[in-house]
């Protein structure tokens, strides 16, 4: 350490040659939000100065914007259904060099070794991946998960120096409530000097402040600018977000001034595969910012010492004296088309290709992390939902948000009262089954806004606890489908006709798969395909939208493996009306 700081002072002093020096680049200061021109004197993977200087290699420019790289917030890596390493090589293309991951899917299926598994599997990577533990394992106590973490169970975890806080608290009436093990994992969190994330969703102005005063500071699930202004007046972090189902960007854009910008920063939480490689990570959220009237500069901000400072990265965000060089070349500020990406002064994304990536030494897999589909043989029994006054309770699904519309309509029933799926209503019957320990617990509701027209779609990604659910217009194709998701443990399925149309395994505990990005994106394209055939809408992902359904800390209406969830009153509702 003394010996490569030595080199450091040096190289700033001008008194030795730089590793490198990028040349001729108009440089982005995150800090006064102005652009500077200068040569940027890199030593040891961290950039040593500003000024003039010479090295032993140096990088030309040619005029390009010299930018820090970006930073995701926050991000679950299972739903782009890759491993860490695959994840890194996607999100490299896109200028981002660094994630804040919570890990919270795998540890609902998995627990402490889902934990385990994402941080082992995402060392010595040309990528910071750090990592907040899962805070509400399981969300509620009105589902079945995998697992069960307690505040002991996570203790340990903060020992490891890519730890950096507690995730998301979602549970929030255990805040609310003070329920024991909440606050001793809050409390362990402070006691380790860590951060802890909110999850804010429908909270009130008062709500907020039992939030704030049990040391909460960021929160992603504002959707409007009243949360948003909420948020920041009470101290908090903005996290503005845009994924592929959850798309808040431009209706929270414009909570961004000059006096607030420092507070905000930029999030994917959940994005699937193909979004990632068609429009981008964080990239997409600048570039977007920008079309929407937002000053390029501050949109870089956020995105990268914005986010860096909000969790005490101390190193990271930054063209400056002391900063890990991990910087992109810019073709211009409005478009954000990356031309190059280094990673600790490295190499890493040039002309649209990677340049290098070590290969992995292959991690055994445990049969644990590949034998998580378990379930009894079901029937159609399994699936009746009696309706005797023929009005029921339906979750309506709002597109690209997670939030859903509680609605009571009537509905088509058969000769002993039970609900009869009907395209023309588009109200299709949806199933969650206990996937993990064979309780043989399912819960049944009704569905609208998916538009399909025939056939089943199931997964294994259902928020949070991840148990099996499925949504059809029939019993035969929706019992089909869960046989097809058992027999390959876990992943998605389509479903016509008692034909399976198209599949994808995701045998790592029913969300990932091992095999390359390429690969899973062609596959991903043939679901896309296949759902065109059944007539499922386009203007909204359809898996990413079931896999919310069974979310029960978002408004308004949900379904669980319990039965249907009211999030408001935080109850259970039948779905026949009395």
């Amino acid at each position: 350490m003394i010996n490569t700081l030595k080199k450091r002072i040096s190289v700033a002093a001008g008194k030795v040659p730089a590793d490198i020096v990028i040349k001729n680049g108009k440089i982005i200061d995150v800090f006064t939000g102005e652009m500077t021109e200068g040569d940027i004197a890199i030593a040891d993977g961290y950039f040593a100065g500003i000024g003039d200087y010479i090295g032993i290699e140096t990088i030309d420019a040619k005029g390009r914007i010299v930018s820090p790289t970006f930073i995701d917030g926050h991000v679950h890596i299972e739903s782009s259904m890759l491993i860490p390493s695959e994840f890194a090589k996607v999100l490299l293309a896109h200028g981002v060099t660094t994630a804040i991951c919570d890990p919270h899917e795998i540890a609902n299926v998995l627990g402490r070794e889902g934990i385990q598994y994402m941080l082992d599997s995402s060392e010595n990577l040309p990528f910071d991946f750090f990592f907040m533990l899962p805070s509400c394992v399981p969300a509620t106590q009105f589902e079945h998960s995998g697992a069960v973490l307690k505040a002991e169970d996570l203790k340990n975890f903060y020992n490891h120096p890519r730890v950096l806080g507690l995730a998301e608290v979602m549970n929030f009436p255990a805040v609310e409530n003070a329920e024991n093990d909440m606050l001793e994992k809050i409390s362990h969190a402070r006691t380790f000097g860590k951060k802890i994330d909110g999850h804010a969703a429908g909270l009130s102005a008062n709500e907020l402040n039992v939030y704030l005063s049990a040391f909460i500071r960021t929160d992603h699930e504002s959707t409007t600018l009243e949360e948003a202004k909420e948020r920041l007046k009470r101290g908090m972090y903005l996290m503005i977000r845009e994924g592929t189902v959850a798309k808040d960007l431009k209706q929270l854009i414009n909570v961004v001034t000059e006096r607030n910008s420092r507070r905000c920063l930029f999030v994917t939480d959940d994005k699937h595969l193909n979004d990632l490689i068609s429009q981008g990570s964080i990239d997409h959220n600048v570039r977007l910012a920008i079309s929407s009237g937002l000053n390029p500069i501050t949109a870089i901000q956020m995105a990268t010492i914005n986010a860096a400072e909000c969790f005490g990265l101390e190193t990271k965000g930054a063209i400056a004296p002391g900063y890990q060089a991990d910087f992109i070349l810019l073709e211009d500020l409005n478009s954000i088309k990356i031309s190059e990406v280094y990673k600790d002064g490295k190499l890493v994304f040039k002309n649209e290709q990677l340049i290098s990536f070590p290969q992995k030494e292959h991690m055994a897999s445990l049969q644990r992390l590949q034998n998580t589909v378990r379930f009894h043989e079901l029937s159609e029994n399994d699936l009746q939902i009696q309706v005797k006054t023929m009005k029921a309770n339906i979750i309506e699904i709002i597109p690209n948000s997670l939030i859903t519309k509680h609605k009571v309509e009537n509905v088509d029933v058969s000769k002993g009262n039970y609900f009869i799926p009907s395209i023309k209503n588009d109200q299709l019957k949806l199933a969650v089954i206990e996937r993990h320990r064979g309780t043989k617990a399912i819960g049944l509701g009704i569905v609208k806004g998916l538009g399909i027209q025939s056939g089943a779609i199931a997964t294994t990604i259902a928020h949070d606890s991840h148990n099996l659910v499925i949504a059809g217009t029939n019993d035969k194709d929706m019992l089909l489908a869960a046989k097809e998701i058992r027999d390959m443990q876990g992943g998605l399925v389509i479903i016509q006709e008692e034909k399976i149309l198209a599949s994808l395994p995701l045998t790592i505990a029913g969300l990932m798969s091992e095999r390359p990005f390429q690969e899973i994106n062609k596959e991903l394209s043939k679901i896309h395909h296949a759902l065109t055939k059944i007539g499922a809408k386009s203007d909204f992902n359809p898996f990413l939208t079931l896999s919310f359904l069974t979310l029960p800390v978002i408004p308004e209406l949900k379904l669980t493996d319990t039965g249907l969830f009211h999030v408001s009153s935080f109850k259970h509702i039948d779905v026949a009306t009395i």
